[in-house]
């Protein structure tokens, strides 16, 4: 069935606009009817609608996202149960590695940022939470596919196309294949200027009876986890948060 014969023209125009007031920090409105290549008046009415309801905000004829959409994004995070039984963890895994520590999770074939706690040397790279990010090129993305059943990695493969988000992200499917096989040997996965050059990522798992929710992950300069000894023992650091988090959530209230 061809799902696109259901869809709503009107909706997905809707967050056509929403996708461009997201990149752009403010638009007028003949910026956005060309953008789209649409008449003014359409684009005025959407606009007009929009800002009626508080979802964007017009400032001298410039359109922007409003503060309402931090409303819905921070109740659908703290009704997260993954995220009301990691909080605490990782504020403590930030503190004692001094890193970015992060939970994420899959949803829609795509690495979702959940929340992030900084350390007094994390690195300002502009993350955010509900940042989304192929699940490839990210280590907590790779720990949760490297954990996930057979017929979903196979299906990952076969409905991507594998982008290369820098020059050192890895798309081969037998490379990364072999990689899953690494990640559940040791547990844990890592990657380094596959996401961004300089930035390093490690990351573990959440699982729980056998089925993965997610991923703890601490995120570092590439240097740090160049050196074995060094990625060594973060990685058994966020391991141990894992564990943590995996026996909270299946256990506690």
């Amino acid at each position: 069935m061809d799902d696109s014969k259901h869809q709503l023209a009107t909706v997905n125009r809707t967050f056509d606009i929403l996708g461009l007031l997201r990149k752009n920090s403010s638009m007028s409105v003949s910026e956005i009817a060309k953008t789209l290549d649409t008449h003014r008046s359409t684009i005025h009415g959407y606009l007009r609608t929009l800002e009626a309801t508080g979802f964007v905000i017009n400032e001298d004829g410039r359109y922007r996202l409003g503060l309402r959409f931090l409303e819905f994004g921070g109740r659908i995070k703290y009704r997260n149960r993954l995220f009301q039984v990691s909080q605490s963890e990782l504020e403590h895994l930030a503190d004692d590695t001094g890193y970015t520590a992060s939970l994420t999770i899959e949803e829609n074939n795509e690495l979702a940022i959940v929340h992030l706690a900084e350390g007094e040397r994390s690195l300002q790279l502009g993350m955010y939470t509900g940042m989304r990010v192929p699940l490839h090129s990210h280590a907590s993305g790779k720990s949760i596919l490297a954990y996930s059943s057979d017929e979903v990695i196979d299906r990952f493969f076969e409905t991507h196309d594998l982008e290369a988000v820098t020059k050192f992200t890895k798309t081969d499917p037998d490379d990364l294949r072999a990689e899953f096989e690494t990640i559940r040997e040791t547990g844990y996965a890592y990657d380094w200027d596959e996401q961004v050059v300089g930035m390093g990522i490690i990351s573990a798992p959440i699982t729980v009876e056998g089925t993965v929710y997610g991923a703890i992950g601490l995120v570092c300069p590439t240097n740090q986890l160049t050196d074995a000894d060094q990625r060594s023992d973060l990685a058994e650091r966020v391991k141990q948060s894992t564990d943590i988090v995996s026996v909270n959530y299946q256990y506690g209230r």
